[in-house]
């Protein structure tokens, strides 16, 4: 322990949702004296929306968590209902792990977990002052029922919580979840100490009885088989509930436009903007209109309710309204609904005033991670959490910041998008975001980061020792191969398009996981895109300097997506330097401005 005799604590988490539990358990882990204060300790590790982790892009947070020796993943093995890698039919590179989870084994886990961590206190609370020295330090919090706790560094991930309310159709009330009260006083006491503030929304489905919907008329969504998940060790997957789809069609749709002047996205109600890439069904609706039918995945809520979560039908529309376009769906003729599905809109920090560790610049020991900085999603939450975990621990022991590099993480390329750009928008994670990401896969994450999080303490000596092992045989086979092989020879007996698991294994003679073999098969298959990539890298730091004509036309650029063409559009950068820091922007986007400006 670090505790110096005038602190009760070294490190404060405020909030017990998914950035709160990676950071508690970080601190804790490295030897920080930590206290975990929530509003409602039966709710740590709760899934408010849908009860699934991972997908593209998310799921590779998830496993860095699992390099760096985080929570999340741990808890996914022995909470999930049905396992499925999505993006098979292309590259390793942007395939992506989902599990659906039991929400309530989840959650109960995540709380049992905590209790018996050692270094670590949890505590009942709703937080109202933050206490601060005389040098803009932290030094402790206040709770609404008088406790008053002292420690030099805060990690605040409050969620949706932050003067949260909740819109169904014209109702609204102060909540920061459905029936859970919002932090109201820390919202203002931020403002209070010059952290500037914005407010965004995100929604969720109404939930439907099990019972009142029939299967039959659905696709059931068949499970993978796997044999591994998010951690490093193998484990088989298996279905517990299966999960089906259905489809909204143009009977569901023409209910929506004629009621979309009562959904609270529409009426005013709402000031905070919306996910851009989860949006609701009336958002949907209204913004592709030429679409007459979107998916609709039919997702249990856990293996001990009735409850189902039909994921692609978030809404804010009244309560009738929501069951007359429910039973408009194939499958949910008779649907019952058993929780109405509703927006949420709540405050967050613009997160441009955070360090890389997601330090507050102007409060030394003040750290933010997950909903507060603009991110949507349990995945994105968590990464933060871990972050803010391992540096606030630092912080106390006096010892180096930990950052992430967006050339080496997801993690890091989430950071360095929020603190550079700020955001407009709930920030969500896509591999499109990386301009690395055939280098960031997820078959590779504990070999871009277990041997940093080994030299903080987070990870388990055999892991580490098991680790080595797999690390020294990938790069002795690689080499080995490359010795007899050209990279084309090698692409031939290795399968063109698919890992052919067996056939590597053959040609290698080694007794290789699949993972390192997914491994070893996506090192040679992106090899020269690898050098390409390296090389368009130096070709956009040689023309840095370029000037961009004021007023460019973006939108006059085809091979840039529309969200580019936007994003370009708003930021009017003034040299190519600046445009590569755009999220987003791609080495190839970059080529074709350079191109296009060249041309001009």
């Amino acid at each position: 322990m670090h505790n110096n005799s005038s602190y009760d604590f070294d490190v404060i988490v405020v909030g017990g949702g998914h950035a709160g539990i990676e950071a508690a358990h970080a601190a804790a882990k490295m030897g920080s004296k930590t206290l975990m204060i929530t509003i409602n300790l039966d709710n740590i590790g709760l899934m408010p929306c849908n009860p699934a982790v991972g997908g593209v892009g998310k799921g590779h947070i998830v496993y860095e968590l699992s390099a760096l020796g985080g929570l999340m993943p741990k808890l996914c093995t022995k909470t999930y209902l049905q396992a499925r890698m999505l993006n098979t039919k292309k590259g390793p590179a942007v395939q992506g792990l989902r599990l659906q989870i039991d929400k309530y084994a989840y959650n109960k886990l995540s709380k049992e977990v905590l209790e018996h961590l050692p270094n670590l206190t949890l505590r009942m609370g709703m937080v109202e002052e933050i206490l601060i020295d005389d040098r803009n330090n932290i030094s402790g919090i206040k709770t609404r029922d008088g406790a008053q706790y002292l420690a030099p560094t805060l990690i605040i991930t409050t969620g949706t919580f932050l003067n949260g309310k909740v819109h169904i159709g014209a109702t609204n009330y102060t909540a920061g979840r459905q029936g859970e009260e919002a932090a109201i006083t820390l919202s203002f006491f931020l403002q209070k100490m010059g952290i500037q503030m914005g407010r965004l929304k995100t929604g969720t489905p109404p939930r439907l009885l099990r019972s009142s919907i029939d299967f039959s008329k659905m696709e059931q969504q068949a499970p993978d088989n796997l044999n591994y998940l998010f951690e490093f060790y193998p484990h088989t997957s298996v279905e517990t509930r299966p999960c089906f789809i259905t489809y909204t069609n143009e009977k569901t749709h023409a209910i929506i436009k004629r009621n979309l002047h009562l959904s609270a996205m529409y009426s005013g109600n709402i000031q905070g903007i919306g996910p851009r890439y989860c949006p609701s069904i009336e958002d949907k609706v209204a913004r592709f209109a030429d679409k007459n039918s979107h998916h609709v995945f039919v997702e249990p809520e856990g293996a001990s309710t009735e409850e189902i979560y039909p994921n692609g039908l978030s809404t804010s529309l009244p309560f009738d309204v929501q069951l007359e376009y429910i039973r408009s769906i194939v499958g949910f003729e008779q649907a019952v609904i058993s929780r109405p599905g509703y927006a949420v809109e709540y405050d967050f920090v613009m997160p441009n005033q955070l360090r890389p560790t997601l330090e507050v610049k102007t409060v030394g020991g003040l750290y933010l991670a997950g909903q507060i900085n603009g991110t949507t999603g349990y995945e994105e939450a968590a990464g933060q959490g871990i972050v803010a975990g391992i540096n606030a621990h630092l912080k106390v022991t006096k010892q180096e910041p930990f950052i992430l590099d967006r050339n080496e993480s997801y993690i890091g390329v989430m950071i360095d998008d929020l603190i550079t750009f700020g955001v407009d928008e709930p920030y969500r994670m896509f591999t499109s975001r990386a301009e690395r990401r055939l280098l960031l896969r997820q078959d590779n994450a504990f070999l871009r980061l277990t041997d940093r999080a080994y030299k903080l303490g987070l990870i388990e000596e055999q892991l580490y020792k098991d680790f080595r092992q797999e690390k020294n045989l990938v790069e002795q086979t690689l080499s080995d191969l490359r010795a007899g092989n050209t990279n084309t020879q090698l692409l031939k007996l290795f399968g063109e398009f698919e890992c052919d698991i067996p056939a590597i294994r053959q040609s290698t003679k080694q007794e290789l996981s699949d993972r390192s073999v997914q491994t070893i098969y996506a090192n040679v298959k992106y090899e020269p895109y690898i050098k390409r990539e390296e090389k368009e890298v130096e070709k956009a730091k040689a023309q840095q300097h370029l000037i961009i004509p004021a007023l460019f036309d973006y939108a006059q650029m085809p091979g840039l997506s529309k969200e580019l063409q936007q994003k370009l559009t708003k930021h009017q950068p003034a040299t190519i330097a600046q445009a590569g820091l755009i999220p987003g922007i791609t080495p190839a986007a970059l080529s074709l401005l350079i191109f296009r400006i060249k041309q001009r």
